[in-house]
């Protein structure tokens, strides 16, 4: 497919460079004691979230994992909501009960985030089986890392949607490690995307840390889905530039395989591929960084002067026998 409008790759420019900023802001403030909770930042694999969620339309849906920050705001939930959310407060898109691994926004087209390992990959394929009956035209992606797909839940969503032809991209985000463990010792396949031809699915591996290739290939799956087609299983070859979670440290990768991966990370890489062809200068493109970096600033200030739920609201939401509701 031919390259997005330069419109919409300064829009993708723009928002690699939220969650990229909005990461790196986020841990600085958990290590300051700022920020409560733990993190499982998405610093480095931008590209997939941006790629895929500028390839659906607005009243389509997305699910994430317990890395969901990227997924949540590139479908389109506010910098204020989401910073308000890992901050814990009413304002946040959660109104403060789930945190960081369990953002999300309906509004948006959000599910909140689910953070079992796989464990959205039945609901997306139920979410995309109400699609399909009530025939709205709508499609869900359904982010996963590449542990994923070893589990049980991703036979049963995988084959539901298959033999039905469900509306739903999966999407893996494969940086190489469950955790701490390497893929290589728990699959041996050198492409998790040929897991797709047992389900009789199309299978694709692309280059996670270019957004445009992302977004060429999210568009093929989006359009067959919302054709009637079925499933695709995308696999995109990426990297988290951070641990697995705030207590990693590391010891299990090389810093030279670090290196070797940032050298290819997808935000100057399409701002090269932009200037390169006269899109934006580089002025431009500091611009947009700078515009970004003062919205994180207005986000925390917003998130640390909304106010905390009330003590009394623990109870909210929650089914009890007295309530009956």
């Amino acid at each position: 497919m031919a390259d997005p409008s330069p419109d919409r790759m300064l829009h993708m420019y723009r928002q690699m460079q939220r969650i990229r900023q909005f990461e790196e802001k986020v841990n600085q403030l958990f290590l300051e004691g700022r920020m409560p909770g733990t993190l499982h930042l998405y610093t480095g694999q931008e590209a997939c979230a941006v790629g895929v969620a500028e390839a659906l339309d607005e009243d389509d849906w997305v699910v994430g994992t317990h890395r969901p920050h990227g997924h949540a705001i590139a479908k389109g939930v506010t910098l204020d909501d989401m910073m308000a959310e890992l901050f814990a407060k009413s304002t946040g898109c959660a109104r403060g009960y789930g945190g960081s691994m369990h953002v999300g926004d309906p509004a948006t087209g959000v599910l909140p985030a689910i953070a079992i390992v796989g464990g959205n990959i039945p609901v997306a394929s139920g979410m995309a089986l109400g699609f399909k009956m009530q025939k709205t035209g709508q499609v869900i992606a359904c982010f996963m890392g590449d542990g994923a797909l070893n589990e049980g839940a991703f036979h049963e969503g995988v084959n539901m949607a298959a033999i039905w032809d469900l509306p739903v991209v999966f999407v893996c985000e494969n940086n190489l490690y469950g955790a701490s463990t390497p893929v290589d010792q728990v699959t041996r396949l050198e492409k998790l995307s040929d897991r797709a031809a047992g389900y009789g699915i199309p299978g694709e591996t692309v280059d996670g840390m270019d957004v445009l290739t992302v977004h060429g290939a999210a568009q093929r799956a989006v359009e067959r889905a919302r054709n009637g087609d079925g499933p695709t299983l995308l696999e995109c070859l990426t990297y988290r530039f951070v641990g697995h979670s705030r207590s990693d440290t590391r010891s299990y990768r090389s810093r030279d395989e670090e290196a070797e991966w940032k050298a290819r990370d997808a935000i100057p890489r399409l701002a090269a591929h932009m200037v390169e062809r006269g899109i934006t200068t580089q002025d431009e493109v500091d611009a947009i960084a700078a515009e970004v970096a003062a919205e994180i600033e207005a986000s925390i200030e917003f998130a640390e002067s909304s106010p905390s739920p009330a003590p009394e609201d623990c109870l909210k939401y929650v089914f009890t026998e007295e309530a009956g509701q």
